[in-house]
């Protein structure tokens, strides 16, 4: 890769929200790694999350975390985000991070129903959804009733009390790639006839509903993220909305109820979003909504995140110009840039390339998920 990429100096400016500043641009994206024995961060991923603040990232959303409910685990070792030694754990984390001059939040998680018997914690409990679904048409999970709506709601809003209480700077709801809250959102997973179903403005419901608890429990001033995306992993070329005129009515509602920032999850950065215009995911959202945005998608790498044909293998990929990234911060499309690979290939991503160290970056490749470092 060429020393010769353009100046990343709008990568490298300080971003405030609130009480939250941060020293630049560099999100670190939620990845789930399942390093977590018995649900709870240890000293690895203490330390795994440390080296990322050290290395220059300006805020770290951690990987996917189990919110306090029977069925919203749905990977072995996935660290939870309720119970005593999870939440000491947590705080371990916090520390840390701060320690090296980071900031923190965490991805508050519920799969929904692609959740199978078996997975501890949660036994034999079923799947979890608006209708039983984790693929449109064939219920193979619990339908939640109304009172399950409420539970899970509450547990959403109780992580984000407990996160703000242990330190952590902000939050980010989980609401895409087909989990839980994604579900509903998503017609063909959400086949209710009530309040909680319908036209889109009815399936946003429950994530309205969990934001507004959410507020309510960390006050006016605490940063809520939420991360959304049109894909599923069900299904890459799902859409919840066509046009932007659609897109606004989705999210001024979400907007309105309490969300700061949208995490806006493409697989590719650089993709157009609606045929006319160049802006991309974040880009229009941004635009529509006026809060700030978090693009994200294969960024410094050049292959996006897709196993190798007929095996359960993900491609490597290679570092790649910032160019093109560079030229939308310039021109203000988004605020905040989501890393993820690239930063477990590189724990010093962020100061590497603020120093222009580009041609020193590592490649990605599959042996790195198979380890924390």
């Amino acid at each position: 890769m060429s020393n010769t990429m353009s100046n990343t100096e709008s990568l490298f400016k300080p971003f405030k929200l609130g009480q939250m500043e941060l020293p630049n641009r560099v999100v670190m994206a939620p990845m789930t790694r399942t390093f977590s024995p018995n649900n709870v961060p240890n000293d690895l991923v203490v330390d795994y999350y440390r080296r990322r603040a050290a290395g220059g990232v300006g805020l770290i959303v951690t990987e996917g975390t189990c919110i306090d409910h029977k069925a919203a685990s749905g990977y072995p070792n996935v660290p939870n985000f309720y119970g005593e030694e999870a939440l000491a754990g947590w705080k371990k984390v916090v520390d840390a991070v701060h320690a090296e001059g980071g900031k923190i939040a965490p991805q508050l998680w519920h799969v929904g129903a692609i959740r199978k018997p078996g997975v501890e914690p949660g036994g034999d409990t079923p799947g979890y959804g608006p209708s039983g679904m984790a693929v449109p048409g064939k219920a193979t999970g619990h339908a939640m009733t109304k009172d399950d709506i409420n539970d899970v709601v509450a547990a959403f809003a109780k992580a984000a009390k407990d996160a703000k209480d242990i330190g952590f700077d902000a939050i980010e709801v989980h609401g895409a790639h087909g989990y839980l809250v994604d579900q509903f959102f998503w017609e063909g997973t959400n086949q209710r006839d009530d309040e909680y179903g319908g036209d889109l403005a009815g399936r946003s419901r429950f994530a309205i509903e969990i934001v507004k608890a959410i507020r309510a429990e960390v006050g006016d001033d605490y940063p809520i993220i939420f991360r959304w995306s049109q894909w599923k992993q069900q299904d890459y070329s799902a859409r919840l909305v066509e046009t932007p005129e659609a897109m606004e009515a989705f999210l001024k509602p979400l907007s309105d109820a309490g969300v700061d920032i949208f995490h806006c999850s493409t697989r590719r950065f650089w993709e157009p979003e609606f045929e006319g215009s160049d802006l991309n995911l974040a880009g229009w959202a941004r635009k529509l909504t006026g809060k700030p945005c978090i693009t994200v998608g294969s960024v410094g790498l050049n292959a996006d995140f897709l196993p190798v044909d007929g095996t359960a293998d993900f491609r490597a990929a290679e570092p790649a110009s910032l160019d093109n990234l560079i030229e939308r911060m310039d021109n203000e499309e988004f605020d905040l840039v989501a890393v993820g690979r690239a930063l477990i290939a590189n724990p010093d991503w962020a100061n590497r390339v603020r120093d222009g160290g580009f041609d020193e970056l590592e490649a990605y490749d599959k042996d790195q998920l198979t380890k924390l470092v």
